[in-house]
């Protein structure tokens, strides 16, 4: 990764940000605790920026259409993100599988 890459991340990050901000505040309260809970879950194509720029994009359409933020995921917001990457290996699913070949391997 080059000093360009970087750079670019960073202006994409940053516009990704301005976005949230344009947010309504409910909507951006409900957006911070599901990115709180991606970083801790650890989906490992979270780095990749689609699913928090997807979310992003979900929250403008619910805007634009007059839903609240709850209408659009229910009230459960651990048990919608659990939903959008339920197919999506974790960090800790990595980990764990780790573990096990070093087990298999080692005994």
């Amino acid at each position: 990764m080059g000093i360009h890459d970087i750079i670019e991340g960073k202006k994409q990050w940053r516009a990704h940000v301005a976005r949230v901000k344009g947010l309504p505040p409910d909507y951006q309260i409900v957006y911070r605790e599901m990115q709180k809970y991606f970083f801790k879950v650890g989906p490992v194509g979270l780095t990749d920026g689609d699913l928090l720029s997807g979310i992003v994009d979900f929250f403008e359409e619910g805007v634009a259409s007059g839903k609240g933020v709850l209408e659009l995921i229910g009230p459960d917001v651990a048990a919608f993100c659990d939903g959008l990457i339920k197919d999506s290996p974790t960090y800790a699913d990595a980990y764990q599988q780790s573990i096990t070949k070093q087990r298999k391997a080692g005994g």
